[in-house]
């Protein structure tokens, strides 16, 4: 009863009878106002000393969070770069090194298996939807990317945005994008393009709810915000890194703006 009258309270400051239920227009009221378009012209018309400027403020919040920002000038730097902390970076269980990669546009054109091939480094692409499972049924397919997640010491993908001013990684999950593969292994390593890195949450919510090609696919059921390694200081008031996560993340971001901005999903 005291829940109903606190309810009943509500609907009656809003004006609406205790009679009537909401609909989807009333949960989601916002409109697309003149600032939401002011922000969007501001992102979609950044220079690129204007970018610039945002990769510093990335790097600048990144530092005390312990995410390493390693600027690359295109995707054959960005792959050499994943094969130097594969060579130097060693698993925190067992000596197999192998890593779990998303099957992106952008994480193909590394070409990670043939860079990786002379240190003899399995790179999995975690696709369900790939031939090798043809036969199989949708359990059994599952249950053999689930293994080689776990298997895998590092983790590559894509993302969709990163935030400059909380240096986070905005991830959405799609078929062959899973969000395991940013989460399990013990390091975590994100490539993108410096066009997709965005100032704050205001454009980020503004480019999900107003910009053309983000409300296509609209949010998919699953968005990730990735700030650094995984972190606690649960025991003893001590700070761990690893904990829940990943102990180490990095993004790769390439600066090349001639090699063309692959949005996310697309």
């Amino acid at each position: 009863m005291e829940q109903q009258a606190f309810i009943g309270r509500i609907r009656s400051a809003l004006g609406r009878a205790s009679t009537t239920a909401p609909n989807a227009a009333d949960l989601c009221t916002s409109r697309f106002s003149a600032e939401q378009r002011e922000i969007l012209e501001r992102i979609h018309n950044r220079s690129q000393a204007q970018r610039r400027r945002l990769l510093e403020r990335l790097k600048e919040m990144a530092a005390p969070i312990h995410l390493n920002i390693i600027p690359v000038q295109d995707a054959s730097q960005a792959a050499a770069a994943v094969a130097d902390l594969v060579r130097h970076k060693k698993p925190e269980w067992g000596e197999q090194k192998c890593i779990a990669t998303w099957k992106h546009p952008l994480v193909e054109d590394l070409q990670l298996a043939n860079v990786l091939s002379d240190q003899q480094v399995p790179v999995y692409v975690i696709d369900p939807n790939d031939r090798q499972f043809k036969g199989l049924s949708a359990a059994q397919a599952r249950q053999q990317l689930r293994t080689r997640v776990i298997a895998s010491y590092i983790g590559v993908t894509a993302a969709d945005y990163c935030m400059a001013d909380t240096a986070t990684l905005v991830l959405r999950t799609r078929p062959g994008q899973a969000r395991s593969v940013s989460l399990v292994p013990s390091i975590h390593i994100g490539v993108i393009h410096i066009e997709q890195i965005i100032a704050d949450l205001k454009e980020l919510y503004a480019l999900l709810l107003w910009d053309p090609e983000d409300r296509k696919e609209g949010l998919t059921n699953c968005m990730t915000f990735i700030s650094g390694p995984s972190k606690t200081a649960d025991v003893e008031a001590t700070m761990v890194h690893g904990a829940h996560g990943p102990r180490e993340v990095y993004i790769l971001v390439i600066t090349n703006s001639a090699a063309g901005q692959i949005l996310p999903g697309r």
